[in-house]
């Protein structure tokens, strides 16, 4: 035992640490409960009733040293720590922490939503890839429409009859299996997002987001349809935007219109934006056609309702004044930053 004391010893009296992590280390290897002192202490149970004075004293001596060492090294290297940082001025504000901001469409996605809440409508949503009857068919999509060509659609899987699967190109397939799995009344939108085989330019994509919407029950009515819309207007672009309905053509509504807007960038002078007619278009709507209705197991004779159906992209467009929609697909930092202040 005293060999090994010795020995231990002259390792103590050598011993320097330049690192935090070889202090804590000698402090385990001497120190920890079952480091080398502990041990010496269990061996010394071992020894004769005539040598424990002896060997005690040592024992005793060794510890105090070990500990000692470990006393000073710890505060010479707080001395040092302190050193290291004198000449920084602790009064100097911190480095903040940079905040994230939401994407633009998400913050107009959220705030469409929030309209319509108000309103009563709930959120549904549906898989991004469907099949023909819930894409085209029910909708009243005669066989020969263009929408079903190649040069407008997606197909995955592209066979005859009803049985293509594509990326769906609307969020009309929500309407479609909500009301195939439910029954009137039905007050919901629809956000998501959409795929259609466009050319990308500053005005279209091959893909983009929309939010739908469809009521329906008894007695719904087109005047129904434009003061829900109308409302929807004034919420979002604020008090005294003009709206205006135009007659147009949807397979799945009938009667159908597009709906615009005073142009929010021009004031209604003329720009690009609005093709210097100082009106945008920003979405589609009518009354759901009776064959969409009895397609989805509906009476039409006791239920009507209407549908809609806008681009958060376009929507987004008009409220920040962003004329090329390519920016919201390209992560450019710079573009996205302009939103820190809209996180909601």
């Amino acid at each position: 035992m005293q060999e090994k004391i010795d020995k231990y010893t002259a390792e103590i009296k050598a011993f320097a640490a330049t690192k935090a992590d070889e202090l804590e280390a000698f402090r385990i290897k001497f120190l920890g409960t079952k480091g080398i002192i502990k041990d010496l202490f269990d061996q010394f149970k071992t020894v004769g009733p005539e040598e424990k004075r002896t060997f005690g004293k040592v024992l005793n001596q060794f510890k105090q040293l070990a500990e000692e060492k470990y006393s000073e090294l710890k505060e010479a290297s707080a001395n040092t720590a302190d050193t290291a940082t004198a000449d920084i001025d602790k009064t100097l504000p911190g480095d903040g922490f940079e905040l994230g901001s939401r994407h633009p469409l998400t913050l107009v996605r959220n705030e469409i939503i929030d309209v319509f809440k108000r309103l009563g409508f709930v959120v549904a949503e549906g898989p991004e890839i469907e099949d023909d009857w819930h894409n085209f068919s029910a909708l009243n999509f005669p066989e020969e429409h263009p929408a079903r060509d190649m040069q407008d659609t997606f197909f995955i899987k592209k066979n005859s009859g009803t049985d293509d699967i594509a990326l769906r190109t609307h969020t009309s397939s929500v309407q479609v299996r909500m009301m195939e799995n439910g029954k009137p009344p039905f007050r919901a939108i629809m956000p998501g997002r959409v795929y259609r085989n466009e050319a990308i330019s500053a005005r279209a994509h091959c893909f983009f987001h929309q939010v739908e919407g469809l009521y329906v029950d008894e007695n719904v009515s087109f005047a129904d349809l434009k003061q829900t819309l109308y409302h929807f207007v004034q919420e979002l672009y604020g008090e005294g935007t003009k709206v205006r309905f135009r007659p147009s053509y949807f397979p799945f509504t009938e009667p159908s219109a597009e709906m615009d807007v005073s142009c929010t960038i021009c004031k209604g002078s003329g720009c690009n934006m609005c093709k210097y007619s100082g009106w945008v278009e920003i979405l589609g709507c009518g009354m759901v056609d009776p064959n969409v209705l009895e397609n989805c197991g509906i009476d039409s004779k006791k239920y009507t309702g209407f549908a809609f159906g806008m681009g958060i992209e376009r929507i987004t467009n008009l409220k920040y004044v962003i004329r090329d929609l390519r920016l919201f697909s390209e992560n450019d930092v710079r573009f996205l930053k302009q939103f820190q202040s809209e996180i909601i």
